[in-house]
């Protein structure tokens, strides 16, 4: 039932991403761009009030009806939770607290975290360097579907579907294509959100918790604010491998729609992107750019040219690596070697004779 799509492949290319190029070519000509490196300092108090506001509505929606706590969901709390997946976004670039203090930046994160109810925010950053590094590469930029999004949702009810499911394959879709070992942020990260979801429900109750899963989940799937799953690199012109949206829905998202720009120069905060365009007009006014979120969720469900496959795909230049950052690591070793442990460690392997060193003799 409906219309099938007219790919059967992705689009292959032989080419190397543009974004290097073209951020050379704009440092050469503008080299006062510098200036628009580095730190936010709107960011914290921005995401503070959003989560401050979050967990407002858990207390005030805690004896709520289900049409009520949807409705807030789809409206208000649907909103704010996706800006927050954005916030997470861009401090993943360590644009809350600078290059020089990126643990600062993933406890932030996981702060930021907290209303989404699901752990996301170290993961995601794990990811999300490999998506700037190897953009389009088969196994390594887990943005890409895989074959099974791509063969399986090809008319128009299936990609609804595959809008409506975006959380799960979002979510997952990393563990699929691109295994990687859990690091201890990302375990930390997960034993304060299941901690924090607990006091939710300790103190405000079921609804109140629902609440939140309900705001995650709609918000990333049939909701306007997810257009920029699609918008961002979905080829609606086919030489053309990432994409601007230029409209309204940019004061929710923290300008993740000026993600031309953003590919370009990541270490831009979001919201100083607009400032990159206006600085450099002629390198992005010739490219195809989105004016409205809800057509481009509309032509990707009904034009046959759109779907999973409509995607730039290359050869990947390089092996995945199954590897953790351990970031904690070196806290938790100076902290054994403050309390004497390393000392005692060493006294026992001579005393005890642990490593065999008199049979050696």
């Amino acid at each position: 039932m409906g219309q099938s799509v007219s790919r059967d492949d992705f689009i292959w290319t032989l080419t190397e991403q543009p974004h290097m190029s073209r951020r050379e070519a704009i440092v050469k000509k503008y080299p006062e761009v510098k200036k628009l490196f580095g730190v936010d300092e709107s960011l914290k108090y921005v995401v503070a009030g959003m989560v401050a506001v979050q967990v407002f509505m858990c207390w005030l929606l805690q004896d709520a009806s289900w049409l009520l706590i949807f409705l807030e969901s789809y409206f208000c709390g649907g909103i704010i939770n996706h800006a927050l997946t954005l916030a997470i976004h861009d401090i993943s670039h360590n644009t809350a607290f600078g290059n020089e203090h990126p643990l600062k930046n993933r406890f932030f994160g996981i702060f930021a975290n907290l209303p989404l109810s699901v752990p996301v925010s170290v993961s995601f950053k794990k990811y999300h360097v490999e998506h700037h590094r190897y953009l389009g590469e088969d196994g390594l930029d887990t943005d890409v579907p895989t074959q099974f999004e791509a063969q399986f949702f090809t008319t128009t009810p299936r990609k609804f579907l595959w809008l409506a499911l975006q959380p799960l394959f979002y979510g997952f879709r990393p563990l699929i294509i691109y295994k990687k070992a859990p690091t201890d942020m990302e375990i930390l990260n997960a034993v304060i959100q299941f901690g924090f979801d607990f006091v939710i429900l300790y103190f405000f109750g079921w609804k109140s918790l629902i609440y939140l899963l309900m705001c995650t989940l709609i918000s990333m799937g049939l909701h306007p604010s997810a257009g920029h799953f699609i918008s961002e690199h979905y080829a609606f012109k086919e030489d053309q491998e990432t994409f601007s949206y230029y409209g309204i829905w940019n004061l929710c998202t923290f300008n993740v729609g000026y993600h031309v720009e953003h590919h370009d120069f990541p270490y831009i905060p979001g919201r100083d992107l607009p400032k990159l365009r206006a600085l450099a007009p002629e390198f992005y006014e010739n490219l195809y750019k989105h004016d409205s979120m809800l057509r481009i969720l509309r032509d990707f469900v009904f034009e046959p040219s759109m779907g999973p496959y409509a995607r730039l795909k290359r050869k990947a230049r390089v092996e995945q690596e199954f590897y953790g950052n351990y970031q904690l690591m070196e806290y938790f070793d100076a902290f054994l070697h403050h309390i004497g442990i390393h000392r005692l460690r060493n006294y026992a392997g001579t005393y005890f004779d642990l490593n065999n060193n008199k049979k050696l003799e």
